[in-house]
């Protein structure tokens, strides 16, 4: 068992670069599929370790490769850590700030672009304590839930293929020294609809002349909320979420077309299915009610649960217990959000933690997403020390 002391010694010595890593990066934020500066860096370094680096993996991504040199066939370990950033526009006043307008990392990535790249650092330098493969794989685009699919399209999981997984996410709704490390679905499958209602349009004064297909819309929508309430298991957990509506040209025309779209989510796959077909049948059948037609269409971009083995989730705990106490491990914290490294832990067991990074002491408790979002950066060294022990543990016979 690696000696945990020693590494976070080891990691805070990096604590400085670590920082000043993340700030360059914070400083320049790429969106989705346009990472290209930023993978241009994690390349370089990953080639200056001692890596076999391949570039351009899924458009923008890099995957890294290196071999143990401790006795033992061990196992393959993909360490997934994502790089981009938002289409947000900062209002945080610090002088690493966004200098991309309209681009910000307001989600944590480029902390993990630098926990990730010192990680591997610290994984090179211990290189005769593991045996087995380490594969380092930087992904682009998980905002838009597409990089790891792309990824996986252009061979991330091949040559060699991995057995196990190992991902973080800081978090700034959690404090800083606490870890949330959860068996089984730990964030949501998610997926997008969208519903056209069709009527006939007419004069505002003479709705009878028409088909109205707000007053349809208005119908369907609110209907849609008795879903979760009336069709699921109470024991179950669901979401039907309408996010935008879109209709009409003015106040006194009846328009032709409404459309409206949401996101749907669930951490059980046979309940996602349940959500979305119930969501068509009452689209189609309330506006037939109403003398309209609708439609529904699915977006492909939809993730799975991301659901946590129990025994990679142990290693990590284990070591999480070592480092912050035992107090200070979450084992039952759940997000409806979704994370496409739900694909890769969906292709091998895996583990999937939370890192606190909130710190109300210092003003640090934006939620993800925010324009105001920060991290507390003393969480880096903590994620890093984390994410090398369990990674050591993984690679070797643990488990």
């Amino acid at each position: 068992m690696p000696d945990i002391e020693q590494l976070k010694r080891e990691a805070e010595a990096r604590r400085e670069s670590m920082i000043a890593m993340r700030r360059d990066l914070h400083a320049h934020p790429e969106i989705a599929f346009e990472e290209v500066r930023t993978a241009g860096i994690v390349a370089q370094r990953l080639a200056e370790l001692g890596f076999e680096v391949q570039t351009g993996v899924g458009k923008t991504g890099v995957v890294a490769v290196m071999d143990g040199e401790r006795a033992g066939s061990g196992h393959t370990l993909l360490l997934r850590f994502d790089m981009d950033a938002l289409p947000i526009h900062e209002m945080v006043d610090v002088p690493f700030r966004s200098r991309n307008d309209g681009r910000m990392h307001a989600c944590g990535h480029d902390a993990h672009t630098a926990i990730g790249l010192t990680v591997a650092e610290l994984m090179a330098a211990r290189r005769a304590e593991w045996s087995g493969v380490a594969k380092f794989v930087f992904q682009p685009a998980e905002e838009i839930v597409a990089g790891a699919r792309a990824m996986i399209a252009d061979g991330a999981l091949e040559n060699p293929r991995p057995d196990r997984a190992l991902s973080v996410h800081v978090f700034s709704t959690l404090p800083t020294g606490v870890v949330a490390m959860t068996d089984g679905p730990t964030m949501a499958g998610s997926a997008a609809f969208t519903v056209t209602v069709r009527g006939r349009g007419a004069h505002g004064a003479m709705p009878h002349q028409g088909a109205d297909p707000v007053v349809g819309a208005a119908h369907i929508i609110t209907a849609l909320q008795s879903i979760v309430s009336r069709n699921l298991n109470p024991m179950e957990q669901g979401v039907v979420t309408v996010g935008y509506v879109r209709g009409g040209t003015a106040h006194n025309i009846i328009p032709d077309t409404v459309e409206f779209g949401g996101t749907t989510r669930a951490f059980d796959e046979a309940v996602g299915r349940l959500l979305n077909e119930r969501i068509e049948e009452i689209a189609v059948h309330t506006a037939r009610a109403l003398g309209l037609q609708a439609t529904v269409a699915l977006s492909d971009a939809a993730t799975p649960p991301l659901v946590n083995d129990p025994i990679m989730a142990e290693i990590v705990r284990c070591h999480a217990r070592r480092l912050v106490g035992a107090h200070n491990v979450q084992t039952d914290y759940r997000l409806m959000g979704a994370e496409d490294a739900a694909f890769f832990l969906q292709a091998m067991p895996g583990a999937f933690v939370f890192v606190g990074a909130g710190n109300s002491a210092k003003g640090i408790t934006e939620p993800h997403h925010s324009p105001r979002f920060q991290i507390d950066e003393d969480a880096l060294p903590l994620a890093v020390t984390l994410l090398t022990a369990s990674a050591i543990d993984m690679l070797n016979d643990a488990g």
